[in-house]
């Protein structure tokens, strides 16, 4: 079984705010399959630094409104 990550990451949001993007165009631009990219959406898999950087430049934002860590209390910035 498969740690979930603490990684959480807005892609959803993303994806709604630019054109309605599917999972499958997301994927497609980023070169990997559709069901990469629902798990990273409900954050069972942690994308490669590599892949964060090339979801955050499919929608034009910083990686940090992609992706965020929680501090040490739990919480995200």
């Amino acid at each position: 079984m498969v740690k979930p990550t603490r990684v959480t990451n807005a892609i959803r949001a993303l994806r709604f705010t630019h054109g309605e993007m599917t999972q499958a165009d997301l994927a497609e631009r980023i070169g990997v399959s559709r069901q990469t990219v629902i798990a990273i959406e409900q954050g069972k898999y942690s994308p490669s630094l590599e892949m964060a950087f090339q979801i955050a430049k499919v929608f034009g934002v910083p990686l940090d409104t992609v992706f965020q860590y929680p501090d040490s209390e739990g919480t995200t910035p």
